[in-house]
């Protein structure tokens, strides 16, 4: 049993990169008297615990790359701010391109990089050849890479912020399940869990794929889909050399990286329905792999080491919500990221910090990633969604 607080200041629901992130730097600001709440028995276990790790600047839109600008050198400085490693290897993302739709969009892509002081390079299909010979890409017109690209590990990034804020003061509970939101007169007034009330002037969703749950506690409607993704592991790779690269099919939402002597690697289903099933599909893997395989041909010799399903958390454009939710005061939304959500929860826990210290973000104009697009069609589209 959790020694739950009777009140606070701040609550937190969700224990993953977003969670954490706002915990800690709300209690870097002073803000203190916050408790972060996360229902499974470890902290990151969610959405978190089962992403690749990918961290990148190739967006399509102004904000996204503003948000990878903003978290990525946060995450360079993690170790010396926070004293915890967290594994970052820069191998660069290869988006391989193999229409000509993909090609027109992603040099549009490219150019809007460029103008934001994101170098990444155009390839054209000999170029991503020759750099990488072990792929079969005889029918890729063109590729866009970026050295900075990488992975970071997201576990170690979760528990960095949490040993942070605690010892900055606040406190942070695992096994803890919100089953409710109290409110009064158009605010919050606490949130109820399984172990008891806590009374608080501020809740804070980051509940990840059930983010949209955790807000109809509060009445307040959001348009978050749950869908799962599911990941393989490989045995060991011999021929596999040390810079290769994180590599993205986009047409078939292809993906590969180096994870330990083998390979990670995962495929969106287009035929996938919203949910929060996350038992792995074994027909879908088989296709998966056989799509693997025509790509990468060595896979073939590999084994499986190890698989899993998570959850993405989708919303109508691909964009999260970060800030207020305007129907109730003192409630708060960091979540929709759809599927890139680890490499932006430093920046977004930062941002929402300002949002609710200071009533708007100082650090960047995210004003576009307001609750209240949805209902007033402002939407904003993600081309580079894997």
């Amino acid at each position: 049993m959790s020694n739950l607080p009777p009140s606070t200041q701040v609550v937190i629901i969700g224990g993953g990169v977003m969670g954490a992130s706002t915990a800690y730097h709300l209690a870097k600001r002073g803000c203190t008297d916050v408790v972060l709440l996360e229902k499974q028995e470890f902290f990151g276990m969610g959405a978190t615990g089962k992403c690749a790790g990918g961290i990148r600047y190739q967006f399509s839109t102004a904000v996204n790359i503003q948000l990878s600008l903003l978290s990525l050198p946060m995450l360079d400085r993690f170790e010396d701010e926070l004293g915890q490693a967290i594994g970052i290897r820069r191998d660069g993302y290869l988006f391989l391109l193999t229409n000509e739709r993909d090609v027109a969009a992603f040099r549009q892509n490219v150019a809007l990089q460029h103008s934001l002081g994101v170098q990444t390079e155009w390839l054209d299909g000999d170029e991503v050849r020759r750099r990488v010979p072990l792929l079969a890409a005889g029918d890729v017109l063109a590729g866009a890479f970026h050295d900075k690209d990488g992975l970071a590990d997201p576990n170690s990034v979760v528990m960095g912020y949490v040993s942070g804020a605690r010892r900055l003061g606040a406190r942070a509970f695992t096994g803890v399940a919100v089953t409710g939101i109290t409110t009064a007169r158009g605010r919050v007034t606490g949130v109820v869990t399984d172990q008891g009330r806590i009374a608080c002037q501020t809740v804070v969703n980051a509940a990840g794929p059930w983010a949209g749950v955790v807000s109809g506690m509060a009445g307040v409607p959001l348009p978050i889909t749950p869908l799962r993704r599911q990941i393989l592991t490989t045995t060991a790779i011999p021929e596999l050399p040390p810079d290769f690269p994180f590599v993205l099919d986009f047409a078939q939402s292809l993906y590969f990286h180096r994870e330990g002597d083998g390979l990670l690697t995962g495929q969106s289903n287009p035929h996938e329905t919203p949910g929060f099933d996350e038992s792995v599909d074994r027909d879908w893997e088989m296709e998966h792999m056989e799509a693997a395989i025509k790509r990468l041909p060595l896979l073939e010799r590999a084994g499986r080491a190890s698989h899993w399903a998570g959850l993405y958390e989708v919303t109508p454009d691909a964009h999260p919500v970060i800030g207020a939710a305007p129907p109730l005061d003192g409630y708060y939304v960091v979540a929709g990221f759809s599927g890139h959500g680890f490499m932006h929860g430093p920046g977004a826990g930062l941002l929402l910090s300002e949002i609710i210290l200071d009533g708007r973000a100082t650090t960047l104009d995210i004003s576009s990633l307001d609750y209240n697009r949805f209902a007033e069609g402002r939407l904003i589209r993600e081309y580079n969604v894997i």
